[in-house]
């Protein structure tokens, strides 16, 4: 991951391959924002009208490069929109700080280290500015692939060396011997790597991360930072009825696995239980998915990638709380012994399903692990998972939606979504939609009415929360893996999204927030 600095020095004599600034939309031209003034002086204070010559406006995310002008250290100027100029008085917003270094960072794409004076004003700006640079940095290790012989290797180094990720984020501004500054940093670093490991769990391709392939990566996690662990083979998924699991990974030659990975504090209060759906590759089973909508499959086990996520940034941060996060892991695949529409399955708790369509696969790892985590009690659970593509037709690619049995734990989730800066909105579950998962010949069926299919989802899944439990339900389907160019600080690829959601629902549950 990219390493960073905090810095004492002013911009202009810190060396570095680029000096980042930032430059807003002004009424009439643009402007230099605030942490950029000595590069601004370097400049005979007339940056801002040499930017407007390069064709700056200062619109987000727009990147302006330039030669520095004499008395920087830096070789570089790297200019980056903010978008409108606040009004007087006012800072910018954290997520327009974060967008803005995460461009940035992309930019600077292989260089060693780049200077990032931003406007900085207090800790949570510089939260966000580490977030957005080091989440902008990220890159894909793809030399992690299936090996390769020494030249192979001395070709890929060589190669990651050239066009790797920036190197060294150093952030100026602020107060960097600052306590709180500090430790507004430190708890980015700690968030954004892993939101990293969650790309990475997200990019591998699935026949490298298997569903027991992903379990041994959560052991070796729960090793290295004293979390709790226990994985289900599928002889334990067997013995235990956990019918959903194994009715969805019948079909594959590589068995289900569920994991229990857990976090607790001494002082801890509240549980709060996740839930990850984990389809490490996902088919459609007997009913196949269409040509063209295979390709990105690998990334249907997003959930369980952001719930694993979660858990360990929670024991990084020490967070005063209990987590158990719940894995879902299995491959969706076509075969002589998979699950057939029509079958009936005996799930988890002994609710039984009629299968209409083994593409609805997701519901079912759910149902059994959303069963099995109820009955330790928490205060409350939250799945997530990339549940439906009516969720994608309803609110696009870059806002999940979310449904919960609590309108206050619904409002609660879109609350900290927002303070994490991941687009979201409240979804309803009416009632009226229940009847279409009438079965004759189970309780319930996985399918019901087409119109409403993201809500029909989530109704299905209400149905196995325990009695006075709070539930929460995100359906991240949309933003989970971004198909076309980077923005921001989102990558092409797996994004990672919800991970920081689920942090700072940790966070506030600590801080007592949750009822």
């Amino acid at each position: 991951m990219t390493a960073l600095t905090l810095s004492t020095s002013s911009a202009a004599a810190l060396r570095a391959d680029a000096v980042v600034v930032g430059v807003a939309k002004g009424a009439k031209s643009p402007v230099v924002a605030v942490g950029a003034e000595a590069v601004d002086k370097a400049f005979g204070g007339k940056l801002a009208a040499v930017l407007e010559t390069l064709g700056a406006t200062g619109a987000e995310g727009e990147v302006t490069k330039l030669p520095a002008a004499s008395g920087l250290k830096a070789p570089v100027v790297l200019a980056v929109g903010l978008g409108e100029a606040p009004a007087k008085g006012d800072g910018y917003d954290a997520e327009t700080l974060r967008r803005a270094a995460g461009a940035a960072a992309r930019a600077l794409s292989g260089s060693k280290k780049g200077a990032f004076a931003l406007p900085i004003e207090d800790p949570a700006g510089a939260a966000a500015v580490a977030e957005g640079a080091l989440l902008g940095a990220y890159a894909y290790d793809k030399s992690n692939g299936n090996g390769g012989n020494a030249k192979d290797k001395d070709a890929k180094d060589k190669d990651k060396k050239n066009n790797g990720p920036l190197a060294e984020v150093a952030l100026v501004g602020g107060k960097p011997r600052d306590k709180a500054y500090k430790a507004a940093v430190e708890r980015a670093t700690a968030l954004v790597a892993e939101v990293n490991r969650a790309r990475d769990l997200i990019n591998t391709p699935s026949n490298l991360l298997t569903p027991a392939a992903f379990a041994a990566e959560a052991v070796a996690a729960a090793k290295e930072h004293g979390l709790k662990i226990e994985v289900l083979d599928e002889k334990a998924l067997k013995k235990g009825g956990y019918g959903g699991i194994l009715g969805v990974g019948q079909g594959s030659d590589a068995p289900p696995r569920l994991v229990r990975i857990a976090y607790t504090h001494p002082k801890a209060e509240k549980t709060l239980a996740l839930v990850g759906k984990g389809i490490t590759y996902d088919s459609g089973g007997i009913s196949l998915k269409p040509a063209g909508h295979n390709e990105t499959m690998k990334c249907d086990m997003s959930g369980a990638a952001a719930v694993f996520a979660a858990v360990v940034a929670a024991a990084k941060l020490g967070l005063r709380v209990n987590l158990t996060g719940w894995l879902a892991l299995a491959e969706n695949m076509p075969s002589g012994s998979a699950t057939r529409p029509g079958d009936v399955l005996s799930m988890y708790g002994g609710k039984t399903v009629e299968v209409l369509n083994t593409d609805a696969e997701g519901r079912l790892v759910l149902a059994d692990a959303i069963t099995r985590a109820g009955e330790e009690k928490p205060n409350a659970i939250v799945d997530v998972a990339t549940l439906t593509g009516a969720m994608v037709f309803a609110l696009g690619n870059r806002t999940f939606g979310i449904m919960t049995n609590d309108e206050a734990f619904r409002t609660t989730l879109h609350e900290v979504a927002e303070e994490a800066g991941e687009p979201s909105w409240p979804m309803p579950l009416p009632d009226h939609l229940r009847k279409g998962i009438d079965s004759p010949v189970a309780d319930m069926a996985n399918m019901g009415e087409r119109m409403g299919g993201g809500l029909v989802a989530g109704i299905f899944l209400k149905e196995f929360v325990a009695d006075g439990i709070t539930w929460g339900h995100l359906d991240i389907a949309g933003p989970a893996f971004n198909e076309s160019g980077p923005f921001g600080y989102t990558p092409k690829g797996g994004t990672g999204t919800a991970v920081r959601t689920l942090v700072r629902l940790a966070e506030r549950t600590a801080d007592g927030d949750l009822g």
